[in-house]
């Protein structure tokens, strides 16, 4: 498990991190969604010890990383944002290498090796020189390197950076194989990598962590009513009219639709409001053909920009 309590970061007037708290449980997968200069990065630095924060601090498997810094080096691996990788050395040389300096006995270094390049799917490029290799494969010898001494924690900064379709949908799979065994966190800005491959969502910006939960803990947090969605034949100016007279609609926004000569809408209550029976009878009031009328929830999009919009109204 990773507790991170009061973590603050300061270069400078810069502040990078600002009294953020969060945890990572046991053999679970964590995401920390941020968009690009968030504070993510700065996070993961701090949890794998490599910068020591300007106040509060992180326990990772019980170790103090201001206490117990290599003993939280030695069951944590780590994959950053640019791999760390020796492009004259070979495949093969350099995961020795790494095997080495990680202190796995010689025997079992041939074992270790073996799963990691079947593992992260590199047996195509095993004797090739690292730097002469496309920047997706850079980044899964980068993830063999975190794994090589099989850490009980592992830490990912944008994991997936680089890889085509079917190497993210490996990068996602392999991730959650490794979760059964291993706590894990992972930072990306893109939502649906978040989405895919999280137990739990951890959501920063500006430094500051504005959410966490599951995605539907987050829709949860954004707070508002029922939602419906509503599509139906006529005029789509007639009909947002006539919608946005309805009691109790706080929001509305229409949507696009493949059916000809409809209208689609997706309709937001306040709390309390029985927003089907309101435009069921407006639906009766105004002899609409209805093509759909259906619940509806947000998108971890939707639900990502409303909490982000939230937090800057806060810190406005």
């Amino acid at each position: 498990m990773i507790v991170a309590q009061n973590l603050t970061m300061h270069y400078g007037a810069t502040v990078a991190l600002s009294d953020a708290s969060f945890t990572a449980e046991d053999r679970r997968v964590m995401g920390l969604l941020g968009p690009n200069g968030a504070g993510k990065t700065t996070s993961m630095n701090i949890i794998t010890t490599q910068i020591v924060p300007t106040a509060g601090t992180a326990t990772v498997e019980g170790y103090d990383i201001l206490k117990n810094p290599l003993e939280i080096r030695e069951i944590l691996g780590y994959l950053p944002e640019t791999a760390p990788l020796y492009n004259d050395m070979q495949v093969n040389e350099y995961l020795e290498f790494v095997a080495r300096g990680r202190s796995i006995h010689p025997v079992q270094v041939p074992n270790r090796i073996e799963w990691v390049v079947e593992a992260c799917g590199i047996k195509g490029v095993y004797k090739r020189i690292v730097g002469e290799l496309s920047r997706g494969y850079k980044q899964r010898v980068g993830l063999a390197q975190a794994l090589i001494h099989d850490p009980k924690v592992l830490i990912l900064d944008e994991p997936t950076a680089g890889l085509d379709p079917v190497q993210i949908v490996g990068i996602r799979k392999l991730i959650r194989d490794l979760a059964k065994e291993k706590t894990i966190v992972f930072s990306t800005h893109i939502l649906q990598e978040a989405q895919a491959t999280s137990d739990k969502i951890v959501i920063i910006n500006e430094g500051r962590i504005i959410a966490d939960g599951t995605a539907d803990d987050l829709r949860q947090q954004v707070g508002g009513g029922s939602m419906v969605k509503l599509t139906v034949d006529g005029n789509p100016d007639d009909i947002e009219k006539q919608l946005r007279d309805i009691e109790g609609v706080r929001a509305l926004r229409p949507e696009p639709t493949s059916i000809p000569n409809a209208a689609c809408f997706v309709i937001e209550a306040d709390p309390g409001v029985d927003l089907v029976d309101k435009i069921g009878t407006k639906v009766k009031e105004n002899n609409w053909m209805v093509r759909e009328f259906t619940p509806h929830s947000l998108s971890l999009e939707e639900t990502f920009i409303s909490l982000i919009k939230k937090s800057m109204r806060k810190a406005g």
